[in-house]
């Protein structure tokens, strides 16, 4: 029987999975989900692989096998690697039944170089290469040094997951890279048909940010500010995602695009990340209702799938209120909230997030180096 996660995908909403541990991939628990609730996709990050090989003994033989003296970072690709490898050949029916628009699993290149156009360029072709398989897709952060990259990147035929999206503004430029790559392949007669990108929008993390300012002024706004203010609290996120659509459907709607929807080019597809629900007092799915939208991706944690699939309600929800959504990202400004600032600095956190856990994952394998040697 259908179940809300069916649905979603009827709706035309791929959803993917925010999680990979080289157990579901092996026990059959990630093919029945593709198979039972539509999952179409999955993405992995310097995080969810610390977790991983921190918190379970999956990984000791790989690390054993590599020796004491190897290095970590060695170590580690040699297990990105095989569990990506695998999570793309379990995809490999979706990608294929769906002529290549859908059935993809990300890797990200290292954060440490996410303020380094030329190292970024050189590790996404070197992780394509590796890894080898026609839906993988390779994470490169939408910073402004990361821009070149993913335009260079895409030209050359590499499937990017544009990711740490935040701002409206950079999308604009994100989508420019992307109008820019395809355009550059059709002039050198290189098919674009088969050619899949994501941009990957983080939308929780906006509210988490921008309630901790709210919170911050309350303490000292008149009684007229401080309800206009409780108002916004856990609007923001969603309203700028909207705003976000609004954009990809007005340059993917128009002219350049049409010219190269002719040669068979598909949309690069808006992805909302960071969906599960931080604040305990909304809904366990409240993201995940908010922006249900056909041609786009949803990126979920373990627990945010099970809940959606417990008690979602699918219904297309990504235009409700946009001039409301309008009205309430200008109040932020005329309340003495720097919208600016706080996209800049998610950014900014967000990068060293990832890095703090790429480190820790080393530290991790480090560690288990030494604790998985004979004595």
């Amino acid at each position: 029987m259908p179940n809300p996660l069916n649905r979603l995908h009827d709706l035309g909403q791929s959803i993917w999975l925010d999680y990979l541990r080289r157990d579901m991939l092996t026990d059959g628990s990630q093919a029945r989900l593709i198979r039972e609730d539509d999952l179409s996709g999955q993405t992995s990050n310097p995080t969810i692989f610390q977790k991983a090989i921190a918190e379970s003994d999956l990984y000791d033989d790989d690390i054993r096998a590599a020796g004491a003296d190897a290095n970590p970072n060695a170590v580690l690709d040699s297990i990105m690697i095989e569990d990506i490898r695998m999570a793309a050949d379990l995809f490999r029916p979706v990608y294929d039944r769906t002529e290549g628009k859908d059935g993809f699993i990300s890797v990200e290149v290292s954060p440490d170089i996410a303020w380094d156009t030329d190292a970024s360029t050189a590790e996404a072709h070197r992780l394509w290469t590796a890894i080898d398989r026609p839906n993988l897709m390779v994470k490169i952060p939408g910073t402004e040094a990361g821009l070149p990259a993913i335009r260079d990147c895409l030209a050359e035929g590499v499937n990017i997951n544009i990711t740490l999206l935040f701002s409206v503004e950079r999308y604009h430029k994100v989508m420019d890279a992307w109008f820019e790559a395809m355009e550059r392949r059709v002039e050198r007669g290189q098919p674009v048909d088969r050619l899949a990108s994501v941009a990957s929008f983080f939308v929780s993390r906006v509210d988490t940010k921008v309630d901790q300012r709210i919170s911050e002024r309350l303490a000292r706004v008149p009684d007229d500010e401080r309800a206009r203010l409780e108002a916004l609290e856990g609007q923001i996120g969603i309203d700028n995602a909207r705003v976000a659509f609004e954009a990809y459907e007005s340059r993917f709607g128009g002219d350049r695009f049409a010219a190269l929807a002719a040669r068979g080019a598909r949309a690069q597809k808006p992805l909302w990340a960071s969906t599960s629900t931080k604040n305990p007092a909304f809904p366990d799915v409240y993201y995940v209702e908010a922006l249900l939208a056909p041609g786009t991706v949803n990126t979920l944690p373990p627990e945010t799938l099970e809940a959606y699939r417990d008690h979602g309600d699918p219904e297309v929800r990504i235009h409700d209120d946009l001039d409301g959504a309008h009205r309430r990202l200008a109040e932020l400004g005329e309340l003495g909230i720097d919208f600016q600032d706080v996209l800049e600095e998610l950014e900014k956190e967000g990068v060293e997030k990832f890095s703090k856990s790429y480190h820790e994952l080393l530290d991790t394998i480090e560690e288990k180096q030494r604790q998985v040697q004979p004595a």
